[in-house]
């Protein structure tokens, strides 16, 4: 079981890294206007996204092996709380997603400073996770 465990913080570790790097390549995207840069931000971003989505995938079986193992877990309050936070993560997720997409089409929505805002989204999810999996308040 503490093997199962330990996949899944790392997975949600990496899965993390690319949430918060992704967006921030966004910043930089909606900035360039040249070519090369442009097809840069494109392979960079799609790469990203792929390793995420791997990170992603797995921290959430991991996690919901956990669960299988473990059913009693999904009766107490921080763990329902916690995954509500990890259902609005998934979400973020496929959001950055559909915005990988819209850059690949060359159709940025928003300046680089709503970009630099939205990357401060994950953060928030995060330091929820972590305080209600460490101080576990209700």
């Amino acid at each position: 079981m503490l093997w199962v465990k330990a996949l899944h913080v790392i997975f949600v570790v990496a899965w993390f890294a690319g949430l918060f790097y992704l967006p921030r390549l966004f910043v930089y995207h909606a900035d360039t206007y040249d070519e090369p840069g442009l097809i840069r931000f494109r392979l960079m971003e799609r790469r990203l996204l792929g390793l995420t989505n791997l990170a992603g995938s797995l921290a959430v079986f991991f996690g919901l092996l956990t669960l299988a193992r473990e059913p009693a877990l999904t009766q107490l309050t921080w763990m329902q709380v916690k995954l509500a936070l990890v259902a609005g993560l998934i979400g973020y997720h496929l959001w950055c997603a559909w915005l990988v997409r819209q850059f690949a089409r060359r159709r940025p929505w928003h300046s680089a400073r709503w970009y630099r805002l939205f990357n401060e989204l994950p953060a928030l999810f995060l330091a929820g996770i972590v305080v209600l999996v460490i101080v576990r308040p209700f």
